[in-house]
């Protein structure tokens, strides 16, 4: 059975967790109109002013919870990053019970993931490193490889590669770094892949990859 990997940790610095179930749901109509915010404006306009207007809240209520700016956009980050692990988990779960049904799973699932974030993710992906954005950044891939690595582990015997626990990493990477730098990217006007297609090409590939024998 999977397990999740998304376990409390301590509050990072500048922001203060609400205690009461009242201010948490306030936190999170904060965060969500963080996150709209930052999809409909862009990095640029991304203001505590703006983001208090668009929940309906005074800007020393979001004040009172953050630092400033750079705060709640690690607390968006966290929100989306939690959202991605928890439905990556749950679709791994009920994948169909097959190499090729996990790896489908996988990247269908970190796929819908970025696009239920929309524009919000290029933004963040590309927006300056800070030390707790990046910290999570990397909890996160942490997270979706154990997830991978605990589902896809149960079929090692269906992959020909030599090294199968090898080629089940790389096959992991493959997907994830290609569909985080799909997510980085802003849409094209002229019209693109859908990110499910994309997804389906490459579990197409991660699958034929690991089905083929090394060729040295």
């Amino acid at each position: 059975m999977l397990v999740s990997l998304v376990n409390p940790e301590p509050a990072p610095p500048g922001f203060r967790p609400p205690l009461q179930a009242r201010s948490r749901e306030s936190l999170q109509k904060v965060l969500a109109a963080a996150q709209d915010v930052l999809a409909d404006d862009g990095f640029d306009e991304f203001t505590m002013t703006a983001v208090a207007e668009r929940a309906g809240v005074s800007v020393g209520a979001i004040y009172r919870r953050f630092d400033g700016r750079e705060q709640l956009l690690a607390a968006v980050k966290d929100r989306l990053l939690s959202q991605l692990e928890e439905d990556l988990a749950g679709r791994l779960r009920t994948a169909d019970p097959s190499l090729e049904g996990v790896v489908d799973a996988f990247a269908s699932a970190i796929a819908d993931a970025f696009a239920a974030g929309g524009q919000v993710w290029p933004d963040l992906l590309r927006s300056p490193a800070k030390s707790a954005m990046e910290e999570r950044g990397w909890r996160a891939l942490e997270s979706v490889r154990h997830l991978f690595e605990q589902a896809a582990g149960r079929y090692r015997g269906e992959v020909r590669r030599s090294d199968p626990a090898g080629a089940l990493a790389a096959a992991e990477r493959m997907m994830t770094g290609a569909l985080i730098h799909q997510a980085a990217m802003k849409p094209s006007p002229d019209g693109q892949t859908t990110v499910q297609t994309y997804a389906r090409q490459l579990s197409d590939m991660a699958i034929a990859y690991l089905r083929t024998p090394d060729h040295r």
